[in-house]
């Protein structure tokens, strides 16, 4: 208290000279219209420049949740979407009396690990055999096909790559439903190769390439890429086809992990047509 009282013993002059002047401004801005209008335009300006900041704080800092959400609304519309179910009925002549039966089912996960610069490349997930997750579910992103889970521990799996040597997919050219076998020869992280496409379908550079569906793993239609490059084969009647991939392997931070509920009754069929 003490060193308040000589705090304005000391500066009176200049707290005085501070009243005044604001006591003057006050009188100024009150009974003037011009001054008046000039100081209210100068506050709504710095308090909408103050507004405004706080305001992207905000969203930045809400940008976690956000993301987050967005995530689970992705996923929902994945669960929902018409190539995630399968008809269980008989078309009859009533057009809509198709009933559709939900046959794949997606779920969000972290990457926490991945390599692109080896042959044999693999990438670590966050979640294991205790989420849900098996062996030999598709993994996607965004933006196409991401591998197979190869492993899974109680909270990890291990996803055999799209870059490795030992993947190969089931994949068809869009336009015209040809398929052929995808695989990766260990070179160039963006390029894959379509194999098992005769010479007379009609391709073109530019050609979208999309999971055939003829597996039990990957849903069809999921995205590959596009046709970089074709030649003909010397010595035999198939294109050697050079595909785009649309997955950016180098920049994998969220995928999802696709359960085919009625895989192991569609294994079990194909495998009693193997043994007849």
């Amino acid at each position: 208290m003490k060193g308040l009282i000589n705090f304005i013993i000391k500066y009176h002059f200049f707290i005085l000279f501070l009243i005044f002047e604001s006591l003057s401004l006050f009188l100024l801005i009150r009974y003037n219209f011009y001054q008046k209008a000039a100081f209210i335009s100068s506050s709504n300006i710095i308090s909408g420049s103050i507004y405004k900041t706080y305001h992207s704080l905000t969203e930045y800092l809400d940008l976690k949740k956000t993301n987050s959400d967005l995530l689970w609304e992705n996923t929902r519309l994945h669960n929902m979407q018409k190539s995630s179910y399968k008809s269980g009925g008989v078309k009859t002549i009533k057009l809509n009396d198709t009933i559709y039966h939900q046959q794949y089912e997606y779920m969000p996960v972290k990457v926490i690990n991945n390599s692109i610069n080896r042959q044999n490349n693999y990438i670590t997930i966050s979640k294991g055999s205790i989420q849900g997750l098996q062996p030999e579910m598709a993994v996607i992103s965004s933006y196409g096909i991401v591998g197979v889970i190869k492993k899974t521990s109680g909270n990890f799996s291990s996803v055999i790559s799209v870059l490795n040597i030992n993947f190969k997919v089931s994949a068809k050219i869009k336009k015209n439903g040809y398929f052929g076998s995808l695989s990766w020869d260990g070179k160039d992280y963006t390029i894959a190769n379509l194999n098992e496409i005769p010479l007379h379908v009609d391709i073109l550079r530019g050609d979208t390439v999309i999971t055939s569906g003829y597996s039990a793993i990957f849903p069809e239609g999921v995205l590959i890429g596009t046709i970089l490059s074709f030649d003909k084969k010397s010595g035999n009647n198939f294109y050697d086809i050079k595909v785009k991939l649309s997955t950016d392997y180098k920049n994998l931070s969220v995928v999802y992990a696709i359960k085919n509920l009625f895989k192991n009754e569609q294994l079990k069929l194909e495998s009693q047509a193997e043994n007849d």
